[in-house]
């Protein structure tokens, strides 16, 4: 796959959805899922003016972002991440996605103190309640949101949420799920405050309608690069 013309396909698939939902293409961050892929692939897509890369595996990421600690990229960790692999988190990582409790906030908040830096984190919320998905309950999330702010944690910082579609669901069902998300990211800015203003939903199969209902970021891998190797 050519780097050149995936990123352009991308990107202009990205712009026609935002139109049709009455959005510019400036409002949705590409964040190129770069995880089983190599290095050179990688380097492909910097060339062609990619900046946003996500990985799932905090030790496969790193060798890459050491390889790399020299170009100008931003790295999401994207995965499940369990709070006994936060160590790392902190020096390599801006944005964390999939954060589910209070515990693994306080880890990558301690991460991010021992770095030196502050840390962007997202909510992930199962609103379809799919027990093959992590994520919190809908219920859970404001009470969660309480929780978070009350503790103070001066090295994260709140940013919106996050959610991964049911892979077997009907495209109605999926607009559903993500415009439930964008109402649950509307309900939590009106209570929480401005800074709840991500919403981090839509991979390769459906970002498309995740840019529809609003998505600020989209997580997209085969479209990019291909299948994995």
């Amino acid at each position: 796959m050519n780097p050149d013309d995936a990123i352009s396909n991308v990107r202009q698939r990205i712009a026609e959805a935002a139109q049709r939902s009455g959005r510019s293409a400036d409002d949705v961050r590409l964040i190129a899922v770069s995880k089983r892929q190599p290095v050179a692939a990688i380097e492909a897509l910097i060339a062609c003016g990619q900046r946003d890369f996500g990985e799932n595996q905090v030790q496969e990421a790193i060798d890459k972002i050491e390889h790399l600690q020299d170009r100008p990229v931003e790295w999401h960790f994207i995965g499940h991440l369990q709070s006994n692999k936060t160590r790392d988190i902190g020096g390599n990582f801006s944005w964390v996605h999939t954060v589910d409790s209070v515990k693994l906030a306080r880890r990558i908040a301690t991460s991010a103190e021992q770095a030196g830096r502050v840390v962007k984190l997202l909510l992930q919320v199962n609103v379809s309640s799919d027990p093959a998905k992590h994520g919190i309950e809908q219920a859970d999330l404001f009470p969660l949101i309480d929780t978070l702010l009350e503790e103070q944690l001066k090295t994260v910082r709140l940013c919106g949420l996050m959610t991964i579609g049911r892979r077997s669901a009907t495209e109605t069902e999926t607009r559903a799920s993500f415009a439930c998300l964008r109402d649950l990211l509307e309900q939590s800015r009106r209570q929480f405050g401005d800074s709840f203003s991500e919403l981090s939903m839509g991979m390769s199969g459906d970002f498309e309608l995740a840019v529809e209902e609003g998505a600020t970021m989209v997580r997209v891998g085969t479209a990019l690069f291909g299948h994995r190797v």
